[in-house]
């Protein structure tokens, strides 16, 4: 895949510290996945969502994925039982080895064919447990090792599925990439990425989101695809060639989409999709789904922290000699 030996040159420029997921750039409160039963319109098209965590080839000390408040039921989460209880059970399953991000399954928008490639090291599941919410598990320690070894992704890389197995509520849940067993410790050169977004977005008027696609050289347009935002924001693209790019939003349990034409100056950088809370919106508990994709229809990579920071408008500056 071209896009996979163009992102190697650039992953050094990532920050230390992108372990946090969300990252605190994006301004993402929490990661959401339903249990199976739960409808589309809740914000969720398919209970399933895939993470990657890449460790640099010249770490070697175990490391470990915390998950903050991986079960269902408590503070966080959204119940969509009316006059009943919690009923959902979400399983979180990591995967290493050969196929773990080389199969093409495994970067598809949709959980189908073998997207549960490579070598399964553990797999666990979560229910309604009062012990848990608002609080870190950890799973680990690992092996870097027992990764993929994917130099396109600077490292040995993991991947993360979270799957909601039955029920209709909501688990919202974060993750941390840490070298500690029960603290949040970055990783030098550790990341994240994935490849569709199901996320919550911010309550308060005007509160921005952020995503970070990154665009390779061989990019020429992008289509980007969000479902059920509820009309609840405005969507707008920016990047060091273009200031201001409005983007097509979804209504309840719809999906939207835009093209949009990749600039010289775009190439080798990240865009900014950015996510503006209306004034006047009055959605609560608004989950939405986020993919972006190029002109051949694969699926493109959002980073946790931008390749090479977040973009910044440069404008052309045109110089007319002063003639007498």
């Amino acid at each position: 895949m071209k896009l996979i030996f163009t992102i190697a040159s650039f992953m050094s420029i990532l920050l230390c510290y992108c372990q946090p997921v969300p990252a605190k750039e994006e301004n993402i409160p929490f990661l959401v996945t339903f249990g199976a039963d739960a409808h589309p319109s809740y914000g969720d098209d398919d209970h399933c969502q895939t993470f990657f965590f890449s460790i640099p080839e010249d770490y070697k000390k175990p490391f470990y994925i915390r998950i903050f408040d991986p079960d269902t039921g408590g503070e966080n989460d959204e119940k969509n039982n009316v006059g009943g209880t919690f009923n959902t059970i979400t399983n979180f399953s990591l995967y290493g080895g050969v196929g773990c991000i080389s199969e093409k399954d495994a970067i598809g928008v949709d959980p189908i064919g073998n997207y549960r490639s490579g070598n399964l090291i553990v797999s666990k599941d979560f229910g309604v447990n009062p012990s848990l919410d608002n609080k870190w598990i950890t799973l680990g320690p690992f092996n870097p090792a027992e990764g993929e070894l994917a130099k396109g992704y600077y490292g040995y890389v993991f991947k993360l599925i979270a799957q909601g197995l039955k029920g209709n509520d909501g688990n919202l849940y974060r993750y941390f990439l840490s070298s500690n067993f029960d603290k949040n410790v970055p990783i030098e050169g550790g990341n994240s990425f994935t490849f569709e977004y199901s996320f919550r977005l911010p309550q308060n008027p005007l509160e921005v989101s952020h995503i970070y696609p990154f665009i390779n050289e061989h990019v020429i347009s992008v289509k980007q695809a969000n479902f059920d935002l509820d009309d609840g924001a405005l969507m707008k693209l920016f990047s060091a060639a273009t200031l201001s790019f409005p983007l097509d939003v979804s209504g309840d349990n719809l999906l939207a989409e835009s093209l949009y034409y990749i600039k010289d100056p775009e190439k080798g950088k990240s865009l900014d999709i950015q996510f503006i809370i209306k004034k006047s919106s009055k959605v609560n508990n608004n989950n939405m789904v986020f993919y972006i994709t190029n002109q051949y229809g694969e699926s493109l990579p959002f980073f946790s922290i931008p390749i090479g920071g977040v973009p910044k408008y440069q404008p052309k500056v045109s110089i007319t000699p002063k003639t007498d």
